[in-house]
């Protein structure tokens, strides 16, 4: 007696799920075309390494805001947390004395232990991360006016080479690609990176199970002011002097970034490839409004729109999970 078998049946190419976890990389790629096609400037190799410039700054900042993101919390600090890191490093060389290495150590351990105040406040102060990390945007941003007087300081060599070049590739690009890599690294290779999913996933679950919740807000919140102090340096060196009114408003860009990225806001997703993607979809938009003389009033409008679209992605998203 024979049997017969049937055919594994085979199932079609999933377009939800791919458009789900790769909307972000799609929508860059549609952008860039339309813009390639909207004015011949925008694919020169020129404007390709301003774009690569500029994307540094952002996305340095939005990896930090992918730890605290992923970990269910938000920092409103970074970009004040910027500013003061970079206005740090250049008093301690300019004020101080400091050789120009030791004082570029100092801005990041400035950003360091400004993240370590806001991780405190909220893992051991039991203040909600949203009100203690805009109490030290606040303060973050009255020291650095106090300590440069409102005016700007000029930074350590070692701080400008940071805005130079490495041969014939520009250091931000290097720095930003580096960065990518340790960010990556940590949030998907190490202990501290999958209990940043779990605590974001749900805290209390993460709590009954054993991880150290609270000391794991604390170092989310610890990394996220050290890349806040690198992307303050990183601005500082290609401006060559730390500016008082530097990375305002840049926390709002990281946010974005994040989601646009993919992470959710409520907590327990995210990756540093999506962060990366979602600060390219920023800067390309802003880039090639530019390159079509669209006026700064009016980028603002679009870069709103795309925070709300993809704010409202994230909500469907999640809808559709727990439904």
């Amino acid at each position: 007696m024979s049997t017969t078998t049937q055919p594994a049946t085979r199932r079609g190419f999933d377009y939800k799920k791919f458009l789900a976890n790769n909307g972000a990389l799609v929508g860059l790629v549609v952008l860039c075309i339309a813009l390639f096609i909207a004015t011949p400037d925008f694919l020169t190799g020129q404007n390709l390494l301003n774009i690569g410039i500029q994307v540094s700054t952002v996305a340095v900042l939005a990896f930090g805001m992918t730890f605290v993101i992923v970990a269910g919390g938000i920092d409103l600090s970074v970009g004040a947390v910027a500013a003061l890191s970079a206005m740090v490093s250049s008093w301690l060389f300019v004020g101080a004395g400091l050789p120009g290495w030791l004082a570029l150590a100092g801005g990041l351990v400035a950003g360091l232990l400004a993240g370590v105040v806001n991780g405190l406040a909220n893992a051991y102060g039991k203040l909600p991360s949203f009100i203690a990390t805009l109490a030290m945007l606040s303060v973050a941003r009255g020291l650095t006016l106090v300590i440069s007087d409102g005016r700007p300081i000029k930074t350590p060599a070692e701080v400008s080479f940071l805005g130079g070049n490495l041969g014939p590739v520009p250091m931000p690009i290097v720095v930003l690609l580096v960065a990518a890599l340790v960010a990556s690294f940590l949030l998907n290779r190490t202990v501290i990176g999958r209990s940043m999913y779990a605590v974001g996933g749900n805290a209390e679950a993460a709590r009954l199970s054993g991880l150290p919740v609270k000391r794991i807000l604390v170092t989310v919140f610890a990394l996220a002011g050290l890349f806040a102090a690198l992307a303050g340096l990183l601005l500082a060196g290609r401006l060559d002097s730390a500016q008082p009114q530097a990375a305002a408003g840049y926390e709002l860009d990281a946010i974005a970034a994040v989601v646009i990225g993919g992470a959710s806001l409520s907590g327990g997703l995210g990756k540093i490839s999506g962060t990366f993607v979602g600060a390219l979809v920023l800067v390309v938009i802003r880039n090639g409004l530019n390159l079509l003389n669209v006026t700064s009033f009016w980028q603002q409008v679009v870069i709103g729109l795309v925070i709300a679209l993809a704010v409202g992605v994230d909500v469907l998203r999640r809808k559709t999970r727990s439904s």
